[in-house]
C-alpha cells in the first residue's frame, strides 16, 4: 500500500495569454475548478497506474470539500483518513500562460492538523510499503511523519514543495528528496550539483523537459526527457512522485522507477489540469517503448 499524507485542494484555474504585470488586467478564455493539491495529485498519480493508496488529510465542511473526497473515492483511493474540519477547504489559484504557470495556494483547511492525525499515521504508516510527503501541511506533521517511517522502517518520499517551508532538519530523516531544479537552489545554493553529490541514491531532481538526474554511489545520473506537445505542466512534478512511489512499491531499483516516473511526467502535461493528464500504467509503459 502507498500513503499519501498531505494537502487536499480545489485547483481555480485561469488562463491568458500572456500574464499580467503588477497593476495590469489581462482577460482570460478559459476558468475551471480542477481537483488538485500536491498530496492528493499524487494520491491520484499513483492511483491511476494501479497502486493501493490510503489518503491522509484535512478537508473544509463544504462544498469544494465534499466533491474533492468523491473524486479520491471515484479513482479508488481510501479516504476514510481524510478528517473534515470547519475551516475552508484549501485553494490554489493557477494562472497559465505560454506553456507554463504561476500558482498561489491558500491552505485552509490542510494547516488544520491535530493528535487524530498523528494517531492515523501512526496506524497507517506501519501497513504501508512507501509513504508520501510534501510541505502543504504543517511541518511538524510531516516531521513526526517522516520519524514514524524511520522508526519502521518504511521507505518515505518527500517531494519538497513549497520550499518556503523546508528547513535543515528534514535532510536528517531517511526520506527520499524529490526537488525540482529551482527547489534543489534554494535548499543547497547554487552549487547544489555538487552538494548533492554526497547523498548517493537519496535525491532525485526533476528537470522538467529535461527529465530527471540524481547522484549514485558512482557518478551523476541522468534520465532524458521526452519530446511532448505541451499543455499545461501543473501536476507534472506530482505524477512524477506518484509514478516513482509505484515504482519503489513494486519493488524496482530506484533507476527503473525514475525512469518510469519520468515517463509518465511527459504524458501528464498533454492535458490541462493537474489530475486531467495523469496517465495509467499501459500508457507509461507504452511510452518507455518508443
Amino acid at each position: 500500500m502507498i500513503t499519501v499524507i498531505g494537502s487536499i485542494n480545489m485547483d481555480l484555474v485561469v488562463r491568458t495569454d500572456n500574464f499580467p504585470k503588477q497593476g495590469e488586467t489581462r482577460l482570460g478564455d478559459l476558468f475551471a475548478t480542477i481537483p488538485g493539491g500536491k498530496g492528493a495529485n499524487q494520491a491520484v498519480a499513483a492511483a491511476r497506474l494501479g497502486a493501493e493508496v490510503t489518503m491522509l488529510g484535512v478537508v473544509g465542511k463544504d462544498a469544494f470539500g465534499q466533491e474533492l473526497t468523491k473524486t479520491l473515492q471515484d479513482e479508488g483511493i481510501h479516504t476514510t483518513a481524510i478528517q473534515s474540519v470547519d475551516e475552508p477547504t484549501g485553494i490554489a489559484n493557477i494562472l497559465v500562460s505560454n506553456q507554463d504557470n504561476r500558482i498561489i495556494v491558500v491552505p485552509g483547511a490542510n494547516h488544520v492538523w491535530d493528535e487524530q492525525m498523528v494517531a492515523e499515521m501512526k496506524r497507517l504508516i506501519p501497513k504501508s510499503k512507501v509513504v508520501i510527503f510534501q510541505l502543504e501541511i504543517p511541518i511538524d506533521m510531516v516531521k513526526k511523519g517522516l520519524a514514524i517511517c524511520q522508526e519502521h522502517s518504511v521507505q518515505a518520499i518527500l517531494n519538497p514543495a513549497p520550499t518556503d517551508a523546508f528547513t535543515e532538519e528534514l535532510l536528517h530523516f531517511n526520506a527520499l528528496l524529490t526537488p525540482n531544479e529551482s527547489e534543489a537552489e534554494t535548499i543547497w545554493g547554487s552549487e547544489w550539483k555538487q552538494k548533492i553529490k554526497a547523498l548517493p541514491n537519496k535525491v532525485v531532481v526533476t528537470l522538467g523537459k529535461e527529465g530527471a538526474m540524481y547522484p549514485s554511489e558512482v557518478s551523476d545520473e541522468y534520465v532524458t526527457g521526452y519530446p511532448v506537445e505541451v499543455v499545461d505542466t501543473t501536476g507534472a512534478g506530482d505524477t512524477f512522485n506518484g509514478a516513482l512511489a509505484y515504482g519503489l512499491a513494486q519493488d524496482w531499483n530506484l533507476a527503473k522507477s525514475i525512469e518510469f516516473a519520468n515517463a509518465a511526467a511527459s504524458l501528464s502535461v498533454e492535458a490541462l489540469g493537474a489530475q486531467t493528464g495523469m496517465p495509467n500504467v499501459d500508457s507509461v509503459l507504452e511510452r518507455m517503448r518508443r
